[in-house]
């Protein structure tokens, strides 16, 4: 359901249309779109020409590996004579059939591979060591189109530095309030009103929701669609709706982003190093952003060297950034998840509407005239039910 985003679809087809074609890579974090473009696009060149390919899903053995894609395959499965047993044959004869593969009219077969990064499952595997440069370099050299996709930004740099240059590196971009407006409208099933005060409220919403999602499209659709449902409880309500309303109930301990931001932090967590340290850090964090490595170590109570590690350990799978030598998160929000639930016990509706407001009053954006909000807006606090509302 995420809009489509024309620049970015018009940016990969360009690259599988050059000659010789580029490789996309798309990153990006969990939500970011990285899926939704893929399926997208295979619609848009048509499924007898394209495969897509859950790499996340399938990346068990080398030999199942094999047999998932060639089994449901839209090309012409020909010559996989060197599919007897052993990892490295299987996983060559994978490899070449990316390479060779032709569609049913013996024109050039693209591959979507989603989350091609766990390919590194197979690494355990004998003579699959390098199983990542071996595939990077299969693909390269073969005439067929791919999209690649991964979910872990600095890992697919590192391996792609000094790689062939048809591959060209592509960042998903934050969705704009444009964007969130035209999901804005889907969540609510209707068209947004165009008389001039119902469209800059609707664009004053937009913002606001696109500022507090941080532009991710799974956060956006997730306060979308609580909007929509918080309008149906109050039998229509208020047209704008209450945003902030929204976040506090999705972060509630059964809420939609609470399990989000739940599964961001332990699948990165399980796919870095030293799983018990690092979530230390992001608590250290939690507590107070832009802190250097020897502030973080001291209140670690660990060495900086040590220190060190831990933190490009989580570098490494995107949850926290360095600028200028200090430390933050590289999602706001999972911050502010890992305040509220990072915890002996679950958050009180008092501790979930004080962080909600803390994370949401500085993202929210002013109100253009003639509906410009006073510069000395009251923020409220419902302590009975956890929602902030504004006045």
């Amino acid at each position: 359901m995420l809009t489509p985003r024309t620049n970015l679809t018009r940016r990969i087809l360009g690259a599988l249309d050059a000659s010789p074609s580029r490789i996309p890579v798309l990153v990006g974090g969990c939500g970011s779109g990285r899926t939704t473009v893929l399926r997208q696009l295979r619609e848009r060149l048509g499924r007898t020409a394209v495969q897509h390919i859950d790499v996340e899903r399938t990346a068990t053995t080398p030999e199942r590996f094999l047999h998932a894609v060639t089994a449901v395959s839209p090309f012409p499965v020909t010559d996989l004579s060197a599919q007897t047993p052993g990892a490295r044959p299987a996983f060559d004869a994978a490899l070449g059939f990316f390479s060779r593969a032709r569609t049913s009219a013996s024109e050039p077969a693209t591959f979507l591979l989603d989350e091609f990064l766990e390919l590194r499952t197979f690494e355990s595997f004998p003579g699959l060591r390098r199983v990542l440069h071996d595939c990077i370099d299969g693909l390269a050299a073969s005439g067929n189109r791919f999209v690649l996709t991964s979910r872990y930004v600095a890992r697919t740099l590192r391996l792609l530095r000094d790689r062939s240059s048809r591959f060209e590196v592509i960042h998903m971009p934050a969705m704009t309030a444009e964007d969130t407006l035209d999901i804005l409208a889907q969540a609510a099933g209707k068209p947004i009103d165009a008389s001039l005060g119902a469209a800059q409220d609707a664009d004053y919403l937009a913002r606001t929701v696109q500022s507090l999602a941080d532009g991710r499209p799974a956060y956006v659709r997730a306060l979308a669609e609580e909007l929509a449902s918080m309008r149906e409880q109050r039998n229509g309500g208020p047209s704008a709706g209450d945003p902030i309303g929204a976040l506090a109930a999705l972060l509630e301990p059964e809420g939609r982003l609470t399990k989000i931001c739940h599964f961001t932090y332990e699948l990165r967590l399980h796919r870095a190093r030293g799983y018990g340290a690092l979530k230390a850090i992001l608590e250290i964090l939690g507590e107070e952003e832009g802190l250097t490595l020897t502030e973080i170590s001291q209140r670690l109570q660990r060495t900086p060297g040590s220190t060190k590690d831990y933190l490009s350990w989580l570098e490494d799978v995107d949850l926290v950034t360095a600028r200028q030598k200090r430390y933050s998160y590289s999602d706001p929000l999972l911050r502010a998840w890992v305040r509220l639930h990072c915890r002996a016990s679950a958050p009180t509706e008092d501790d979930l509407a004080r962080e909600v407001h803390r994370y949401a009053l500085p993202r929210l954006p002013q109100q253009q005239e003639p509906q410009a909000a006073p510069a000395e807006a009251a923020y409220a606090m419902t302590a009975s039910s956890g929602i902030i509302e504004i006045d």
